[in-house]
């Protein structure tokens, strides 16, 4: 057992374990509870006048009333039974609803029952729609599906936003986020010619910085009596998406022109696209649209509506710690909100331990300064953004802030805001990041900003699913950001959508330096490390099996990134002097950058690709005038057999007599890497499909 799980275990243990022989002090809540009541019994007493208490808040408030000799003898536990917590509000804790390392509060489901805290309103009373107006404007397929309800029978009248940022208003039906009406209803339209009149040129790439330009055939012709019209698309480039509101559509012109602000890096022809809000491309199961106007939902179900459950999301954050210390949330659900789940800043100890966060608008939970927070063992997906958040840690000093990211499985996530999205975001100084599943996404598995992180016995595939020029783990543009570690995971079938460059499991873009990429296996996923300029990078003893190519190193800034080198951009220079690079403890630990002005910054030198195994595909690509003289490459094992001990079933393990291990080859420990069954995990085994889970308590 590692040092890090060691430390795991026991912090964990430490949550729910006696002191001084007792059990600790209790609170029940329950959904058929009372808040005047003691909260002292997990079910009401025979005569109904005492039991637990019916909300969040009042177990809070209980705690809080504690005289601080009760609050440290004993770990504090509240019990949540089962069944739906619908939040009013975000329930919020501060530094005065901490615990202590001896006595931690936890909350957590009773036993095996299911606790889910919404953050939504379940809507009822759908039935067909006879306006004539209405059934007018719907595909005559879809007239005798398309049900109505007035969503402010629940008590819904804040209706949000169309395009998504904390305020988006969605449907879930059967336990999954439906459809905003939308056409075409999968894939993309393409943008024709660009009628903007303001022509652009990045990157050799040509545009127009107006948007406007003309689309195909006459679908739009149906939109004539449609207010809010929406845009989706990849305006320029295959890695940057948004959301623009249509100002006219010229029928006559085949002509659509958006509202500004117009996207930031403009717009290209035949880049994808889809409308939405459409009540007039309303046309299939799955799909809604509302009426801000009048408060009406239209929707298609997809299944019987008598059999499941619709609930619209109301309710910002559900959670949320400021300056909180020793608290975990453990086996709870959370969903339905529009913003992030669980949000937390500063404090310490925190843990969110065995939840399941899915239909969430937003993140699932983000830890925002502070130290030592964890998400440990849960299931998280369907979600609006991105996965886990940990930023923290103090880059002035290097001083590491330790959250942690471990054993969590992540998936089917980014699905409002496409990209920079990732199941995990890193930035700071010294989080690990463990154990993780991730996979189905249509841009980054993570994302890391700062210095000594660690990356570790990760899984991640069908990640990069509809993007170009994008990585499973990707990071760039700021030579200060070292130190971090990426090692033993196992990459594999990465998206192939590919305009420009295509996609790289590890993507050390724009002069990322001193990354030492270690023992990893990278099967079927376009390139597996691409070094974009940096320098003192470790690419060593990995196994690459058809990678186009394996290994990519190029020294950018002699080339079409000559710009970050002659005076003309200075974010390189900007973001290095906003670090003490010439001060202990940045001139200690990384003193290549007291001399990187002085030698030769635009070459990409002192980079190391050594004991790698490479098979199929293409081994390495050195460009810029690039050699093996500027770039140290030794004992590379390439397009000779390595002995797998099961290549066609993906395993890549080595066999005794492999030629690869006379070369200085380390074994990968393959069996330790991605989830594993623990008290902690939300489920097992895990789900790579969660299917249809049944909504009702």
């Amino acid at each position: 057992m590692t040092t890090w799980i060691c430390w795991l275990v026991t912090s964990l243990c430490a949550v729910t374990a006696t002191a001084n022989g007792t059990e600790g002090l209790r609170f029940y809540v329950s959904p058929q509870g009372n808040d005047t009541w003691t909260g002292q019994l997990a079910s009401p007493d025979a005569e109904g006048t005492d039991g637990p208490f019916a909300t969040l808040e009042r177990a809070r408030d209980a705690i809080r009333s504690l005289d601080e000799a009760q609050r440290q003898a004993a770990p504090i536990t509240v019990f949540l039974r089962g069944g739906i917590y619908t939040l009013d509000r975000t329930f919020a804790l501060n530094s005065t609803d901490s615990g202590t390392e001896s006595a931690p509060i936890t909350y957590r489901a009773y036993g095996n029952e299911e606790v889910r805290i919404i953050g939504g309103r379940e809507i009822t009373g759908f039935e067909p729609v006879t306006d004539a107006a209405i059934l007018d404007r719907l595909d005559p397929a879809a007239r005798s599906h398309v049900l109505q309800a007035d969503i402010q029978q629940a008590g819904v009248t804040d209706f949000g936003k169309v395009p998504p940022g904390g305020d988006r208003f969605e449907l879930f039906f059967d336990g999954r986020p439906m459809t905003l009406a939308r056409w075409p209803n999968d894939g993309y339209r393409h943008t024709g010619e660009l009628l903007g009149g303001q022509p652009i040129t990045i990157h050799g790439h040509s545009g127009d910085a107006v948007g406007k330009f003309r689309y195909e055939g006459d679908r739009p012709e149906r939109w004539t009596q449609e207010e809010d019209i929406w845009l989706w698309g990849y305006w320029f480039w295959d890695w940057a998406d948004a959301y623009q509101k249509v100002e006219r559509i010229d029928t006559e012109e085949r002509s659509i022109k958006l509202v500004e602000p117009y996207h930031y890096y403009g717009y290209r022809q035949g880049q994808r696209y889809f409308a939405l809000n459409l009540l007039s491309e309303l046309d299939e199961p799955g799909e809604w649209y509302l009426d801000r106007t009048n408060g009406l939902l239209y929707f298609w179900p997809p299944s019987d509506i008598r059999q499941s459950r619709a609930f619209v999301s109301v309710l910002g954050t559900l959670i949320e710690l400021q300056n909180v210390e020793h608290v975990t949330f453990r086996g709870l659900t959370f969903e339905f909100n529009r913003g992030t789940a669980v949000a937390v800043q500063g404090g310490q100890h925190v843990r969110i331990v065995g939840c399941t966060i899915r239909n969430i608008g937003g993140w699932a939970v983000a830890f925002r300064e502070g130290s030592d927070h964890a998400v440990i063992g849960c299931d998280i997906y369907y979600l609006g953004d991105g996965g886990i958040v940990l930023d923290g840690g103090d880059r002035v000093t290097l001083t590491p802030s330790r959250h942690l990211a471990l054993n969590n499985h992540i998936h089917h996530y980014s699905r409002n805001n496409k990209t920079y999205r990732p199941a995990v975001k890193i930035n700071g100084v010294g989080q690990r990041i463990a154990h993780n599943l991730i996979h189905d996404a249509p841009h980054q598995g993570m994302m890391f900003y700062g210095n000594e992180h660690l990356i570790e016995y990760n899984e991640i595939h069908n990640v990069c699913l509809e993007t170009d020029d994008a990585g499973a783990i990707y990071t760039g543009r700021d030579w200060t950001w070292r130190g971090n570690v990426i090692r033993y995971n196992y990459f594999h079938h990465l998206g192939t959508y590919k305009s420009w460059v295509g996609n790289q499991s590890v993507y050390l873009d724009d002069w990322t330096s001193g990354t030492t990429v270690h023992g990893n296996i990278v099967y079927k996923s376009g390139r597996g490390v691409l070094i974009g300029g940096g320098r003192n990078n470790i690419v060593d003893n990995n196994v690459f099996v058809e990678c186009t190519p394996s290994v990519h190193v190029d020294s950018r800034g002699l080339g079409w990134a000559s710009s970050y080198f002659d005076g003309t951009n200075t974010k390189l220079t900007d973001r290095l002097d906003a670090v003490p690079y010439r001060e202990p403890p940045w001139s200690e630990k990384y003193p290549e950058l007291l001399t990187l002005y002085d030698d030769e910054p635009a070459v990409a030198k002192y980079n190391v690709i050594t004991r790698n195994i490479s098979v199929g595909g293409r081994w390495l690509d050195l460009s810029d005038g690039l050699n093996d003289q500027i770039v140290r490459v030794e004992d590379n094992l390439v397009d000779a057999d390595p002995l797998f001990v099961d290549a066609e079933a993906g395993d890549f393990q080595l066999r005794p007599d492999s030629p690869a291990f006379s070369l200085g080859f380390e074994p990968i420990p393959v069996e330790k890497i991605g989830l594993y069954e623990d008290e902690y995990r939300a489920t097992w085994p895990p789900m790579t499909d969660p299917g249809r889970p049944d909504p009702r308590p």
